[in-house]
């Protein structure tokens, strides 16, 4: 059985990334013109839900970048009937958003003397795999977002 074809993103408005987990998501949500992140958080799945539900009724969220991992087929039974849901691949997007996490935010003190490899971000980055998710999809850097909450 063949699974049902990928819904067409919208080619206008604003769009939500989403990186489930069971304890914690990352979420993050464009401009209309999908240049830049308006919002990012890293919080618990049921507000994650409250969330996006509110951007979707409200019209601040035309469609939404659904990560593959943990939880993400419950995420999108929930999420089809309210929005196109484009499932993506999230295959080592958490070590590629470790280095994300650098680029937008610049070490400081002495977590800028370390390699690269050897820097652990002081916060959980599960919004910056959003946002990557998005990045991908889209095939353009989207501008930073406020600081994450």
């Amino acid at each position: 059985m063949t699974p049902p074809p990928a819904p067409e993103l919208p080619s206008q408005g604003a769009l939500a990334g989403l990186d489930p987990g069971r304890s914690k998501c990352g979420l993050v949500r464009t401009d209309r013109a999908r240049r830049r992140l308006l919002e990012a958080l890293v919080i618990p799945p049921e507000q994650a839900w409250d969330r996006l539900e509110a951007w979707l009724s409200q019209g601040e969220v035309t469609a939404v970048i659904l990560g593959n991992g943990t939880g993400s087929a419950l995420w999108r039974r929930r999420l089809e009937p309210l929005a196109p849901v484009l499932l993506v691949e999230e295959y080592g997007s958490t070590l590629a958003a470790r280095e994300r996490f650098w680029d937008l935010h610049q070490p400081r003190g002495w977590r800028r003397l370390l390699p690269q490899g050897l820097r652990q971000p002081p916060r959980d980055w599960d919004d910056v795999v959003a946002q990557l998710l998005l990045e991908r999809q889209l095939g353009h850097p989207l501008a930073k977002a406020p600081e994450t909450r």
